[in-house]
């Protein structure tokens, strides 16, 4: 049954007094702004008033063809309230959140406008905050650990500490988090927290600054029934409290955590079904044709009728549809919203909004000082690293095991002719092959950028912060598997035994570490897939090996790529420069027909190791081994230089995403909508 007229639908009558005056109370009724207080005062700290207009949301499948995600959407989000996103999978819900949290990939292309307190704004620390559906969390740290961190990073330095503590005791007694405090998140290696913990948790770190604009996309996933409404009936309170907007993309509520909710967003293959507030949903649903049956959750109705994914089965809920097919229901359900009165009502307010003409905003909120960051980010990230047991134990057990097959096999080398290969050999696993088995790291890598990634999305720390951090507290780490195992392979070998020589060669291994490190990082930043990242770290640190003077002389190398420039980008040269200076230098072996001259009356003839190095291994001899030293430690400020230059253009992206997000709406679009509902 179609509905083509206002009279079979919902109308909330206005009063004419106050719609003369730009407000009606029946958008009070409606969810919207209190009488006095719809538009805030200049100067003050004001909640954010979200309004979307003519949104659209189109993605391209790469042959020039592009299907619509979302099909010209008009909403709006206000202080106070918590607005429900509905609608069966696939109907744009996560789409539509990702668009107005500036989150859209790139991929898909938008048209519309998108306005907070009636202006464009870039959606900053303070203002919004994501709860995305995957809760990525760091697995070794404690719950009471988790959301003690975010307090410190999250909440200005003008509170004490003792104040911040505070604040998360209470974030987690509001989210039933008490009894879990002390026990540890848990990830791929380790059994921690459920499931539903996880979540709440998740939501708990976001909630914790009191966001003027939240973002929820599932947030009763993984949650029983109890758990949903207790999390919901929280969120709500809060929103309240603190004059909150959020928006929440849910699947399947249960009747009480659904009237939890003002407004409703219900969509269906990216078209609006219904916006209005809860409490109109069953009589707009009912005048339309499509009753909520006695004694059943008025979600589950809603969503029953509109999903049609199983049209093609041939089978018809009578009771519901009647003879109609859902494609038919939701035809119905669209045009009967399009001429209601509850859609002029939003139009209405999405109009008057977004008059204020951005004579309002929203403060960007205060946070910890970037010292503060790095410090809070470097003691998370050592507990991390310890308690981790992939991150480096077990290379370090790895490496000694190494270390000591190497000290075996080439045990007391000794000083003859035979020796110069050997030492050569020796020296080349060492800053290849060991340092090779930096990439063991990368899966722990991709899970400190997962974590990265979804901080700094919400604003929580920028990628300097993070780049320092991650630099320092690995430091240790990498230092304790520079010295122990070099040691055993060091003295095991019989190389020169003088420690400031032993200091050296640890020195070289160290930031040959910390090279590889940065390589991998960059490697993961790029290539965040876990398969694909190990595949190209290892093909790049294999192109290096290769090019680094020893499998194949420099002088014979190809000029073209191989010798210019893959000889000079590849740190294994230096390394391999280095070690050798400070191992042969020093040392005399003897001659040979290779190296110096043939003959039974040369035999007593010994060469010196710098000539060794200079003409049997074609290396620079001409400066220093701490020269190679110190470059190998400017690759490796470069290589964090370099990391910390993705993740800044990553970091920029959502303003960009944000300033394509707003400008598509115009002046001319707003008085044609108010000339339509005059």
């Amino acid at each position: 049954m179609a509905v083509e007229n206002n009279a079979a639908i919902p109308v909330i009558q206005e009063d004419q007094p106050e719609v003369q005056a730009g407000r009606s109370d029946s958008w009070t009724r409606f969810g919207g702004p209190q009488a006095g207080r719809d538009v805030p005062a200049a100067g003050e700290d004001r909640p954010a008033y979200l309004t979307w207009e003519d949104l659209w949301v189109t993605k391209s499948d790469g042959n020039g063809k592009s299907t619509a995600i979302l099909s010209g959407l008009t909403g709006l989000a206000q202080p106070g309230e918590v607005l429900a996103i509905m609608g069966p999978s696939g109907c744009g819900k996560s789409t539509l959140l990702d668009v107005l949290a500036g989150r859209l990939g790139s991929q898909m292309r938008q048209s519309g406008l998108i306005l907070v307190n009636g202006r464009k704004q870039t959606l900053a620390y303070g203002t919004s905050a994501y709860v995305t559906q995957d809760d990525q969390l760091m697995a070794t740290l404690t719950v009471r650990e988790a959301v003690c961190y975010s307090a410190e990073l999250l909440l200005p330095d003008s509170m004490s500490r003792s104040q911040k503590r505070e604040r998360a005791e209470t974030a987690m007694a509001e989210m039933g988090l008490q009894d879990a405090m002390d026990t540890r998140i848990g990830g791929r290696s380790s059994k921690g927290i459920s499931g539903g913990q996880r979540r709440r948790l998740s939501i708990c770190v976001e909630t914790l600054t009191r966001p003027k604009l939240l973002f929820l996309d599932e947030p009763t996933s993984g949650l029983d029934g109890a758990a949903s409404y207790h999390v919901m009936s929280r969120i709500a309170s809060q929103a309240r409290r603190h004059a909150g907007t959020v928006v929440a993309a849910i699947h399947q509520p249960s009747s009480e955590v659904f009237h939890l909710f003002d407004n409703l967003c219900l969509l269906s293959s990216g078209m609006t079904v219904y916006f209005g507030p809860i409490s109109f949903t069953a009589e707009f649903f009912a005048a339309s044709g499509f009753p909520c049956p006695p004694m059943r959750n008025l979600a589950d109705h809603l969503l029953r009728t509109i999903n049609k994914d199983f049209d093609k089965i041939g089978e018809v809920d009578s009771y519901q549809l009647g003879s109609k097919s859902t494609a038919e229901a939701i035809n119905i359900l669209v045009k009967s919203y399009r001429s209601s009165n509850i859609s002029e009502q939003v139009l209405g307010q999405v109009a008057q909004i977004g008059s204020l003409d951005g004579a309002t905003s929203v403060k960007k909120g205060s946070q910890a000082r970037f010292s503060t960051q790095c410090l809070v980010l470097t003691r998370r990230s050592f507990v991390n690293m310890y308690r981790d047991p992939g991150y480096y134990w077990l290379r370090l057990v790895i490496y000694i095991a190494l270390c000591v097959s190497i000290g075996t096999i080439f045990y007391d080398i000794g000083d003859d002719y035979s020796s110069i290969q050997a030492r050569g050999s020796m020296l080349l696993f060492v800053s290849a092959f060991l340092t090779f088995m930096s990439i063991g790291g990368f899966p722990s890598f991709v899970e400190d950028l997962k974590i990265y990634r979804r901080e700094r999305l919400n604003g929580h720390y920028g990628a300097g912060a993070f780049t320092i951090a991650n630099a320092v507290s690995s430091s240790p780490f990498l230092l304790l598997i520079s010295i122990f195992p070099a040691a055993a392979a060091y003295y095991l070998v019989g190389l020169q035994k003088d420690p400031q020589r032993f200091f050296f060669f640890s020195a070289v291994l160290y930031s040959s570490m910390v090279l590889v490190e940065g390589l991998m990082m960059i490697v993961a930043s790029l290539v965040p897939d876990f398969l694909m990242g190990i595949i190209t770290g290892a093909g790049v640190q294999g192109g290096m090996i290769l090019a680094s003077g020893f499998f194949r002389l420099p002088n014979d190398m190809p000029r073209p790529v191989w010798r210019y420039p893959a000889y000079y980008i590849a740190f294994h040269r230096y390394a391999n420069q280095a070690y050798y200076k400070n191992e042969f230098f020093g040392l005399s072996f003897p001659s040979s027909s290779r190296v110096g001259g043939s003959g039974s009356g040369r035999a007593s003839i010994r060469v010196s190791g710098r000539e060794i190095v200079r003409d049997y291994w074609q290396m620079e001899v001409g400066y220093s081994k701490f020269v190679d030293l110190a470059v190998m430690a400017g690759m490796a400020v470069a290589y964090r230089f370099l990391f910390w230059v993705i993740l800044k253009a990553a970091e920029l992206k959502p303003a960009l995403l944000i300033s394509k997000l707003m400008p598509f709406g115009n002046k001319k679009h707003h008085q044609q909508v108010m000339q339509m509902l005059e």
